[in-house]
């Protein structure tokens, strides 16, 4: 018979009469990975689809524009306030928990509203998903901070190259699935009864996460007395000149991305007339791309470092776009995601992962925020750009 000792502590079970100590970070970095799981649910059969249920109301390149952009400013600066009110909650299990529930609610919105008052459709879904990410982003400075406790600095990029890989095969798996079913539903004039489906389920999965948080016996205590207070002093002390170059890379990295990224579904979808399971067959292509290479990247991070990994990546995805204008066959579409996947695994595991090299452990939740807001402002200005080109 086996029992638990009620001491979390201790950490021991008691087994035919012998006592086995086990971790006490297990708990919280399996959570780690099973969030990532439901996560990549919503991610992979609804948010990849949030585009293509705009064009569903007629929305225009601008509106495509704003959609990919201003929720992500605006949800960016979300992460400033959850650091600002972290002291308001018991614990960052808690934030994190209360965020995620915000997340599954706006589902709801997100599908309602268009559906409701499809004349100003691409509007109001603009509004909901702008809460939505605002949602997301309030559980990222306190989700990294508690996650980036349970690990050993030589084993960050093997856990996160192990839990982006589970992601993205289980996003891959949805986002197929979602394609499939767009495409039944699209031939029986019922389009919009896929969208429900796929949106609700992507609230259920969210909901699924908190439950698991809930589940995790402990997490390591965070001492907020020894944080700097406020942004101020950790922008004229905090950071380092590298960090500070290193922002100045990623904001342009992510400006660059989004001159043309939000209007691929549109060229897809419109121009080339591609049927959404081709579509969604090509966005699975990146998945499987990374899915593959997530784990070398992991340890080509670990052995030398993430500067390096970025270095490699960074001017490998400055050819990418640039192979779009060679054909428009889907084959060759699809190949050209593939290897995009690949670039992308190692430069989005670089650019998640030298924040934690690059600030004292106590500012990584500050740290992260300000490094989302400039990723945000690039996001935004990328997309400016590429709507006024359209």
């Amino acid at each position: 018979m086996i029992t638990q000792d009620t001491s979390l502590q201790s950490a021991e079970y008691r087994l035919d009469g012998h006592s086995t100590r086990i971790d006490p970070n297990e708990s919280g970095r399996r959570f780690g990975i099973r969030d990532g799981l439901f996560h990549a649910v919503a991610q992979g059969g609804a948010e990849q689809y949030l585009s293509a249920f705009a064009l569903l109301f007629h929305a225009t390149p601008l509106q495509l524009s704003i959609l990919s952009a201003i929720p992500q400013l605006l949800g960016t600066w979300a992460q400033l306030v959850s650091v600002k009110v972290s002291h308001w909650f018991p614990s960052r299990a808690s934030q994190v928990f209360w965020g995620i529930i915000g997340q599954s609610l706006s589902w709801i919105p997100i599908l309602a509203l268009p559906l409701l008052w499809p004349e100003h459709g691409p509007w109001l879904l603009i509004a909901a998903v702008a809460v939505y990410s605002t949602f997301t982003h309030f559980t990222y400075p306190a989700w990294n901070s508690l996650i980036t406790d349970l690990l050993e600095p030589n084993e960050r990029g093997r856990y996160f190259a192990r839990r982006s890989r589970a992601v993205e095969l289980t996003s891959f798996i949805a986002l197929c699935m979602a394609g499939v079913f767009l495409s039944f539903f699209e031939q029986r004039q019922l389009l919009w009864v896929g969208f429900v489906v796929m949106f609700l389920t992507a609230g259920l999965c969210r909901s699924v996460s908190a439950l698991l948080l809930r589940r995790v016996s402990s997490f390591p205590v965070h001492d907020p007395s020894s944080t700097p207070t406020g942004f101020r002093i950790f922008l004229r002390t905090g950071m380092s000149t590298n960090f500070r170059h290193f922002l100045l890379f990623s904001g342009l990295m992510h400006s660059s991305l989004l001159v043309a990224g939000p209007f691929f579904v549109m060229y897809l979808l419109q121009d080339l007339h591609l049927a959404y399971w081709q579509y969604g067959t090509w966005l699975a292509a990146g998945i499987i791309g990374q899915f593959f290479t997530l784990p070398t990247w992991g340890q080509f991070a670990d052995r030398f470092g993430n500067k390096a990994l970025l270095t490699v990546t960074g001017l490998l995805v400055a050819f990418l776009p640039m192979l779009y204008l060679f054909s428009t066959a889907w084959p060759f579409l699809v190949s050209v995601n593939f290897f995009g996947g690949v670039v992308w695994a190692g430069l989005g595991l670089g650019l998640s992962n030298y924040v934690f090299d690059a600030v004292q452990a106590t500012d990584r939740p500050k740290a992260i925020a300000v490094l989302s807001i400039v990723n945000a402002i690039g996001w935004a200005m990328g997309t400016v750009i590429g709507s006024v080109l359209i």
